[in-house]
């Protein structure tokens, strides 16, 4: 059974950080690209960062670039999102997902709440 389970959201105050983690099972974690995406309250999905499958090549929406890294541990089968120096506009819901590279296969995960607040 595949799953995806994201972990580490939570409320943080702006400028601080959080590391969310995306703990997979059910596929050979190796062999999939991970991706981190989110969802502003009222706002459609949007990209953040995507790592391959070992670990090479980062990716990173343009506007994020240089606050959040992704990196994985694929003898954890885990990838992680640390994001630095939040802001309000960084509270979404954020998602990961797996997919593995030449076909539409494409595995989610439910998804962890984070709120940059004070």
């Amino acid at each position: 059974q595949v799953q995806l389970v994201e972990s580490g959201g939570g409320l943080v105050q702006p400028g601080g950080s959080l590391t969310l983690s995306c703990a997979a099972s059910g596929f050979t974690f190796s062999s999939y690209a991970m991706r981190w995406y989110r969802q502003p309250p009222g706002k459609e999905r949007e990209f953040v960062a995507r790592i391959t499958g070992t670990g090479s090549s980062t990716t990173y929406a343009t506007s994020l670039k240089g606050r959040f890294t992704i990196s994985r541990d694929n003898g954890k089968k885990t990838a992680y999102l640390q994001m630095n120096s939040l802001k309000p506009d960084d509270t979404a819901v954020y998602y990961c997902s797996a997919a593995l590279p030449g076909t539409e296969t494409v595995y989610w995960g439910q998804g962890t709440p984070v709120t940059v607040s004070s």
